[in-house]
């Protein structure tokens, strides 16, 4: 068997977006990802089909697994043959132990590359407004080790060299030492009321930020209960943060948002969400496929075959869209042989989605469901007009009944199937469990029915009680009810009933939170 090849990869502070282009390519390929406590989670969502991920994390009250145990599984996987990515926090040569597993590797044959990341002494500070640098009040720094006992801090760090030997000091895992760190700082000549940041969690959402001097910062840390992993910046640098401080002030900073949509559709709403710095966590809970039975795909063949009798086609979502064409292109169907139909679309995607087609919806309601489009097309509808339905499996009964009433002949075609995801993420349950998710959005019925189901499935005994007091962001009314009729009460819901007005309705209700919790 071939060996395999192991991939060092820095993957940043925390912020998944911040791993580079090059780390990202590794993830995509590799057979194994052996990753720990300080790679975001979320980048995992970026590895291939079927590769097979290993926790290899630390806390600071127990190891998973010993670095040599480490060591020896990249050694174990890449003898197998496996591509391997080990997924390192911050960049893998600062304060990485990269060197050992890299030693290992060289001394067992295997091919390796080391592939570094944005370490957490720059980029952490940087998110909490701080820059290592000012040429008016810093023009070096020293990144410094605090994680080890005072004894062996003294004999690792020579503080009479260290303490003024840059303009910037940055520990590294020195929370649990910043009383004696600050003690030998004074004690070799950094006057007392030197700033202090320590910035806890940087990049993230669970972001802290604390400020104070090499004389009150050890009293500061204890008050406030200040738990690592945390970024220590000593120096003047520190006071640039009041003009700086960015990331803080991003209308959803601080917010993990549970994303319900599928994974396919997931992207454009987490996308948003992170912009406006909050934290998305997807957990598709639905997935849309074709029909899987032969009598549906006839069932469409038929209907398809018919396209000239059409009066109007009418489509209420974009996967209806996408099916749609799907179904065309089976069946060698023109589009063209539907020149007798208008076309009405429901909500700016679906009609956005024709538009990427070449084809412009003749109505689109201002209200973006159903009973609007019924509404818009008052006195268009004639009786007799034969109307052609590309819808899922799952679509209300509204539309068909009322077209019905007019005197119109609907065709309904399922032309995809709505069905509950079968794979999730872990680490999603597990904030759910602990409550670290702070809103939830809905995007149609199916995804609160079916969130309900998958939390049940994973051991949730009484989902509803468990989301009790997350706020809850629906896209209408429709869904709201759905939400509401199954214990759920929602929070949040836009005027209209698109994601742009959800994410907007979401970050309102946000800063009316904070503008309650702190008038000032």
């Amino acid at each position: 068997m071939n060996k395999g090849v192991v991939y060092l990869v820095g993957a940043g502070p925390g912020d998944p977006k911040l791993i580079t282009v090059r780390g990202l390519e590794c993830l995509k390929r590799s057979d194994v990802v052996v990753y720990d406590r300080l790679a975001s989670p979320r980048l995992l969502r970026y590895m291939k089909e079927g590769a097979r991920k290993i926790y290899v994390g630390k806390l600071p009250d127990r190891h998973t697994m010993k670095q040599e145990e480490i060591n020896q599984l990249l050694v174990d996987l890449a003898l197998e043959g496996h591509t391997v990515t080990r997924l390192k926090g911050g960049d893998p040569t600062i304060f990485g132990r990269v060197g050992e597993e890299a030693e290992l590797l060289q001394e067992n044959g295997v091919s390796f590359e080391i592939v570094p990341g944005i370490t957490s002494a720059i980029a952490v500070p940087a998110y909490a407004g701080i820059p290592v640098t000012h040429r008016d009040l810093a023009s070096s720094l020293s990144i410094v080790t605090g994680h080890e006992s005072p004894e062996k801090l003294d004999r690792s760090i020579h503080w009479d060299k260290v303490t003024n030997a840059t303009g910037t000091l940055i520990f590294l895992m020195g929370v649990a030492k910043i009383g004696y760190i600050a003690e030998q700082l004074i004690r070799h000549g950094k006057p007392g009321i030197t700033p202090v940041a320590l910035i806890r969690w940087g990049t993230r959402v669970e972001q802290q930020t604390i400020v104070g001097t090499l004389e009150s910062i050890e009293r500061i840390v204890k008050e406030a209960n200040f738990q690592p992993p945390a970024v220590i910046v000593v120096g003047d640098v520190v006071l640039q943060r009041d003009k700086l401080k960015w990331y803080e002030q991003k209308p959803l900073f601080g917010v993990r948002v549970l994303v319900t949509r599928a994974r396919a559709q997931a992207s454009d709403l987490a996308d948003r969400i992170e912009e406006l710095g909050g934290e998305p966590c997807e957990l598709p809970v639905i997935e849309t496929r074709e029909p899987r039975e032969e009598a549906a795909a006839e069932a469409i063949r038929t209907a398809l075959a018919d396209a000239e009798s059409y009066n109007w086609i009418m489509f209420t979502s974009v996967n209806g869209v996408e099916y749609f064409f799907n179904w065309l292109d089976r069946f060698n169907v023109d589009i063209r042989r539907f020149h007798a139909a208008r076309i009405a679309a429901v909500g700016p995607r679906t009609a956005e989605a024709l538009r990427k087609r070449g084809l412009i919806a003749d109505q689109l309601p201002p209200k973006f469901q159903a009973e609007g489009l019924l509404e818009q097309l008052e006195g268009k509808l004639k009786p007799g007009q034969k109307v052609l339905l590309p819808r899922g499996d799952l679509a209300r009964e509204i539309l068909p009944l009322e077209l019905k009433a007019k005197g119109l002949v609907p065709i309904e075609l399922d032309v995809y199937e709505t069905v509950i995801a079968d794979s999730q993420d872990e680490q999603a349950f597990e904030w759910i469990r602990n409550r670290e998710i702070h809103a939830i959005t809905f995007t149609s019925s199916s995804t609160v029915t079916n969130l309900l189901e998958v939390l049940r499935r994973n051991g949730f005994e009484d989902p509803v009680a468990q989301l009790t007091g997350i706020d809850v962001a629906s896209i209408g009314p429709v869904t709201s009810k759905t939400a509401s009729e199954a214990g759920l009460s929602v929070t949040i819901e836009p005027e209209d009933a698109t994601i742009e007005a959800l994410v907007e309705a979401l970050v309102q209700h946000q800063i009316t939170k904070r503008l309650k919790a702190d008038p000032s």
